[in-house]
C-alpha cells in the first residue's frame, strides 16, 4: 500500500516555472515506477512523464518534452516534476501515481494522489 500526496501547484504566468512534489508513505516506494498525469476540464486524464524505480529511465509526453523534468529521491520517498516554460495549455490538475511497472497508461496504475491544480495564465 502506498499513499501519495502532491504539492507545489499554483497560479503562474506563461513562461514561468513550477516544481511539483509527490510525497509517498508506505513501504517499498523505491520499488515503484512513478508517473505524473494531468487532467484538464472536459478532457481525459493524460500521461505527462514517468520515471523508473531506480531513476535511471524516464519518459515524457511529446507535449512536455524538453520543458518538464521528472526526478525522484528514494531516500525522501519523493518524486518531483520540474515544469519550465509553462503554457496556458498546461493548465490542469496534476496527479502522481505509482505502479509496479513503467507504463503510460493510467489504467495500469494502482495508487494515485489527490491531485494539485496548476493554472497558467496568458
Amino acid at each position: 500500500q502506498v499513499q501519495l500526496v502532491e504539492s507545489g501547484g499554483g497560479l503562474v504566468q506563461a513562461g514561468g516555472s513550477l516544481r511539483l512534489s509527490c510525497a509517498a508513505s508506505g513501504r517499498a516506494f523505491s520499488t515503484y515506477a512513478m508517473a505524473w498525469f494531468r487532467q484538464a476540464p472536459g478532457k481525459e486524464r493524460e500521461f505527462v512523464g514517468l520515471i523508473s524505480w531506480s531513476g535511471a529511465s524516464t519518459g515524457y509526453a511529446d507535449s512536455v518534452k524538453g520543458r518538464f523534468t521528472i526526478s525522484r529521491d528514494n531516500a525522501k520517498n519523493t518524486v518531483y516534476l520540474q515544469m519550465n516554460s509553462l503554457k496556458p495549455d498546461d493548465t490542469a490538475v496534476y496527479y502522481c501515481a505509482a505502479n509496479s511497472v513503467n507504463s503510460r497508461n493510467p489504467l495500469s496504475y494502482s495508487y494515485w494522489g489527490q491531485g494539485t491544480q496548476v493554472t497558467v495564465s496568458s
